[in-house]
């Protein structure tokens, strides 16, 4: 039986990248060109519609300037 990853984690993982590209200014477009992805995938992303590798969760970290488990912890109103 396939085990369906958490909503919840998905939720967390999204509002965290909305909320740390704007703080860092960046459109959809400007975090998916420095992350060598597309734009269509990070708004994937933040929708929940998406399950990422750990090695996309690295590159997505990397260019917002966190690590990973900032991504993955509830912030605030996450």
């Amino acid at each position: 039986m396939p085990r369906i990853p958490s909503p919840s984690l998905r939720t967390i993982l999204a509002k965290n990248v909305i909320d740390f590209r704007k703080r860092n200014g960046y459109s959809q477009e400007e975090l998916a060109a420095l992350c060598d992805l597309h734009r269509t995938y990070i708004g994937s992303v933040e929708r929940e519609e998406r399950n990422v590798s750990l090695s996309t969760l690295e590159v997505l970290a990397d260019a917002l300037g966190v690590s990973v488990p900032e991504l993955l912890t509830p912030r605030g109103g996450a």
